[in-house]
Order: structure tokens, then sequence, then C-alpha cells
């Protein structure tokens, strides 16, 4: 038999493009009619699948290598010369540990997809604190110091705070003159996020900035039996012209409530935007502008055994409040059930794995015992 001097490129090339024309002709069909006629089949991060599409640079790279080595082989001498000093080379070997190696990374690829397969009914019990955040609805929370402005500002906290909720409740209290409960106490995270998408200036008629008034109604929100942590969040810009908001405060840290408040907007100030235009201006025809109280909000903090946190541009300082509201004691909330999805990539991991691992152990040349031709006198 012939021994070979070098892999031959162009048939490896052919063989392992048509081959992965085989694997994406059959896989793709395949999942399309899984994923239609197998109800209970979903995979947990479907984005993932990009990662399939790593295996054609693999491709790449072998091919790319194979033509390096065939370059360093014609380097190194003439054909028959090395076909003698280098035996065993083999194109089928080659291919053969690449192509396991591809099929590997495809079911380890996919199984980041997190396939699943069937439903379990879980029941878990719920610890948690209880949140009740008063929200400022008045017309300053308009002023644009803060993209777009206050408000829109003050509900992505409000939204990242909800998202940071594993396990406890949270209420909804809006106030600009006056204040009402717009969310009570729930644990329905989804439900939170709905009543945010209502919330806006044109919710209270009566303006005005009454956090004492808010401070009043959120402690109405709470269970009297919880005995876990129970903590109100103000998120406002500060300018209280209508009440006593650090009595407010006194009186919710007395009854073991803890009052935290979030700035939202420049201490420098902004105009306030007209609808139609323009900005708002008082009798004299002077421009309107609003100004965060910060001494205000850190003096209702400190009454209410709590900690002021700034909103800026670039973070809305909900993760330090979140931190401080983990340290707190957690109330049992009783027990969800829900429904679970069964998982089953371990399957294709653990065929990714083995394939990998026979590629590895693959060699990728044939060893032969050299004859002895004849025997020294």
């Amino acid at each position: 038999m012939k021994k070979q001097a070098r892999y031959q490129l162009g048939g490896i090339a052919a063989t392992v493009l048509i081959l992965e024309l085989l694997f994406w002709g059959t896989m793709v069909p395949l999942f399309f009619l899984i994923s239609r006629f197998v109800p209970k089949f979903r995979m947990e991060a479907p984005d993932m699948l990009w990662w399939q599409l790593a295996g054609l640079v693999l491709i790449l790279l072998f091919l790319l290598t194979l033509g390096w080595r065939n370059r360093a082989i014609r380097r190194f001498g003439e054909a028959g010369l090395v076909a003698r000093l280098a035996p065993g080379i083999s194109g089928v070997r080659a291919t053969t540990r690449f192509l396991l190696l591809r099929l590997g990374f495809a079911f380890a690829a996919f199984s980041l997809c997190g396939p699943q397969l069937g439903t379990r009914q879980e029941v878990v019990e719920v610890k948690g604190v209880d949140v009740i955040v008063a929200l400022d609805v008045s017309n300053s929370m308009l002023a644009e110091d803060l993209k777009p402005n206050r408000m829109e500002s003050a509900r992505r906290a409000l939204e990242l705070l909800i998202g940071k909720l594993h396990g406890d409740r949270l209420g909804i209290v809006v106030f600009a003159g006056q204040a009402f409960t717009q969310l009570p106490l729930t644990s329905d995270r989804s439900a939170a996020r709905l009543f945010l998408g209502n919330i806006g200036p044109d919710m209270i008629p009566v303006q005005g900035t009454a956090i004492g008034a808010a401070l009043r109604q959120a402690p109405q929100g709470f269970d009297p039996n919880a005995k876990g942590g129970k903590t109100i969040v103000i998120i406002t810009d500060g300018e209280n012209h209508e009440d006593d908001a650090i009595a407010a405060a006194r009186e919710a840290a007395a009854a073991g409530i803890t009052v935290n408040t979030v700035g939202m907007g420049d201490p420098k100030g902004a105009p306030l935007p007209l609808k139609g235009g323009g900005f708002r201006k008082d009798q004299d025809g002077n421009t309107i502008t609003s100004k965060l109280n910060i001494a205000m909000l850190q003096e209702i903090a400190a009454a209410g055994n709590g900690a002021f946190v700034q909103a800026t541009q670039q973070q809305s300082g909900i993760q330090q409040l979140v931190d401080d509201l983990h340290t707190m004691e957690a109330s049992d909330h009783g027990t969800v059930q829900f429904t679970g999805h069964e998982d089953h990539f371990q399957w294709f991991l653990a065929i990714g794995c083995l394939l990998i691992f026979a590629a590895i152990v693959t060699a990728e040349r044939t060893f032969t015992v050299p004859v002895m031709t004849g025997v020294p006198s």
C-alpha cells in the first residue's frame, strides 16, 4: 500500500462540507417538527441556539490546520522521503476525529439552550420582607434633569426594584397633593409591573407633594401580624410643601417601619415643561424651576431609621436599598405552588462530552510495526 505523505485536503473538505449540510438538513426540520408537534417541549434559553453556528468556524479552522500541515510537510522534504520518515498520515482518521469533535460540540452547545420536556408541580415556602413604595406623581416629576424626565426615571427605578424582589411582597402608594394606595401588598410581580404603566401626574387632581400624607397612608397597607421587616421607600424630588413629613417618618419608625428615600432630580433644578411645549411660569412670567431637596430627604430617612440615595443618570440607587432589605428579618409568606419544567440538558451534555472525549483519544495517524528483513550476523 502506498504510504500517504500529505492530507488530501480537497477530498476531506468535500466530505466534511457534505456531512455538515446533511447535519443541518436533518436537524432543522427535526427541530421544527418537535417544536410544533410536541407541546411539552421548550427551551429555557433559546438564544443559545446561535452557538450552533460556531460549528462552521470549527470547520474552517480544521481545514486551515490541515492546509498548514501540508505546507509544513512540503517544506520538510520530498514526498517519498516524508512518507518513509513520517508514516501513517491518515486523512480518514483526521476527518473522523474532527467529526466526533464537531458533533460533540453540537450536543454540548444544544445543552446550553436548556431543553425541557414535561412538567412537574412544585410547592415552595415563600419568605421575605414587606416593601411599600410611595411614588411621587406631582407635576414637578416631569422636570427633565434626569432623562427623559424624573417620572420615567422613577418608573425605571421601581421596575428595577420589582425585578430584584424575590419572595418579598410589594405595595405601591402614589401621592401628589393627596395620597392613596395604588397596589396592595402582593408577591405577584407581574401585577406590580402592570400598574406601573398607568402611573403618571394625571392620576391625582390635587397637585402638590404631600410626603407626610404618603408616609401615613403607606403603613396602613402592612400586615399587622407579619413579624418580619417592613419598609417604606419614598421616590420623590423632595419638594414637600404640604405637611410635616419628618414627624410622619418618626411615627413610622416608632411602629417598626423603616423609611428610605430615593431622590429624583438635580439640586441645581430644572424648568417644568408644558404638554403643548414651553415651560411653566409664575404670575410674574418667570420660569418655574423644580430642585431636588436633598436635605429634606436626608432628614426624612434619618427620622425613619433608613437611608437616602440619590438617583443619577447612570444609576438609580436601588441596588443599595435592595442590599439593605436583604439584611432585614424575613416573614413567612406561606407556600406557593407552581408548575416547573423537567430539565433534560444533562443528556445532551453527557453525549457531547463523550463524543469530545472520543475525539481526544482517537489517533490521527496509523502506526505499523516495522518488519525485519534480515538478521545481522
